[in-house]
């Protein structure tokens, strides 16, 4: 009975020892290790980061240090698009705080929620993204979108809902 917990685990962690074999199981490798098992799962889920831990034979307190020492790394599952709202000064004198309660809005986010229940949108609000020049600004994934209206962060957010929709069916 052993093997076959073992071997189930095996199977769901395939990917995790792809990640970790690529790195040839070196532990000096682990930031750019979590940031591939990120990209896998979304978010660092604990029982992943004990895997990897044991994996590279370390400690799981390093790992999980790691992990919640930078603030690219999640613990929480976060949405297939990850929209950051720049709330630095030039975005915040522009509006980003409308723009933050507009897609709150929009996304049905209650209280202290920052994920969809559909998995689809996470909102975060950052200290800067360094464009200025470009305030109110919000990233969707990697892309960057300068002077935000509402009425663009709705069409941003609608323009995503029908790709998707289209895709599922």
């Amino acid at each position: 009975m052993e093997k076959t917990t073992q071997q189930k685990a095996m199977r769901k962690f395939t990917k995790i020892c792809d990640i970790v074999n690529q790195y040839n199981r070196d532990k000096s490798k682990l930031i750019p290790i979590l940031q591939k098992v990120q990209d896998e799962y979304r978010y660092l889920p604990e029982e992943v980061l004990t895997f990897v831990a044991t994996t590279l034979n370390i400690p799981p307190a390093t790992v999980y240090g790691v992990a919640t020492f930078y603030a690219h790394f999640t613990l929480s599952p976060r949405g297939k698009y990850v929209i950051r709202i720049c709330d630095g000064t030039a975005c915040h004198v522009k509006g980003s705080n409308k723009l933050l309660e507009t897609l709150r809005e929009k996304l049905n986010l209650k209280d202290k929620n920052t994920t969809t229940s559909d998995m689809l949108f996470t909102l975060e609000t950052v200290s800067c993204l360094g464009a200025c020049g470009l305030a109110p600004v919000l990233v969707i994934n990697d892309v960057v979108h300068g002077q935000v209206t509402r009425e663009k962060a709705i069409k941003l957010i609608d323009e995503i809902i029908e790709k998707e929709n289209k895709n599922a069916g």
